[in-house]
């Protein structure tokens, strides 16, 4: 009897996983949401994968947690919204794996200080921490990752104004990226981009160089698609919370637009 109670609850447990969809938000700070958590959308239709415990809770904010060099939302993120959405257009629950750092860099040649790199090699190099907790969160959940939604770039465009690397570098590396994740994860992961936003009071050369490169590769790469473009635009609409982070409005649009536009 004990058995076929187990096997009833395995059976229940593996349907409901079947509602639902994993995807994994990476890159810097606005990845990691430096809104406000009052203002950010309320959903019972959200999860999100944390490390430590191996456990799945409610995806409310503030999202994430500190841990394997990624952190938590300070305090308002995207990504409730994008699950609210996600599940009003398609009726599936998201499973989110956050693994984003504040200040982190595509490029290893645009690394500050210890906010880490997601280039092969560095001070600090975030790549192998997010693929052992989407392979942990894969592993917990039974389910194969369904994309990585990518908001990054502020810090390499810093560093392209700067003139300490060009934007080649930081277009080869988005690049090199991309075909890491995929290599790693063993299939041909969709990649969501978040065009990267200007930053309020400084001259966006270098952010407009690295949203060339992010159009350049999401035009040159199979399933790799730009799902929000009017990040440029929040400065002028007042929409930031400082002169690099987005504001929570400006997070809940985001995590609405990206849930329409991902598979």
């Amino acid at each position: 009897m004990k058995r076929y109670l187990v096997i009833a609850f395995l059976l229940v447990y593996q349907a409901g996983m079947g509602q639902r969809v994993l995807f994994v938000a990476a890159g810097q700070s606005n990845s990691v949401g430096q809104g406000d958590a009052a203002q950010s959308v309320k959903t019972a239709h959200g999860w999100e994968y944390r490390s430590q415990g191996d456990s799945l809770a409610r995806l409310l904010d503030p999202v994430g947690e500190n841990a394997l060099d990624f952190q938590r939302a300070n305090t308002g993120s995207a990504w409730p919204a994008f699950a609210a959405r996600y599940f009003e257009r398609t009726g599936r629950e998201v499973v989110l794996v956050p693994a984003a750092r504040g200040g982190s860099s595509c490029h290893e040649k645009a690394e500050l200080g210890d906010m880490g790199t997601w280039y092969p090699t560095g001070r600090k190099p975030l790549f192998e921490n997010a693929i052992l907790k989407v392979q942990q969160a894969e592993r917990k959940t039974g389910l194969k990752t369904a994309g990585i939604i990518w908001l990054q770039g502020e810090r390499d465009a810093n560093a392209i104004f700067d003139q300490k690397m060009t934007p080649a570098e930081y277009e080869q590396a988005l690049e090199e990226l991309i075909t890491r994740f995929r290599s790693r994860l063993g299939r041909p992961v969709p990649f969501y981009i978040v065009l990267t936003g200007n930053q309020d009071g400084r001259e966006p050369i270098g952010n407009e160089a690295v949203r060339k490169a992010q159009q350049s590769v999401a035009k040159r790469l199979p399933d790799v698609q730009v799902v929000y473009e009017d990040t440029p635009l929040f400065p002028a609409q007042k929409r930031m919370k400082d002169f690099v982070h987005y504001g929570q409005d400006a997070l809940n649009e985001i995590g609405r637009v990206v849930a329409e536009k991902v598979k």
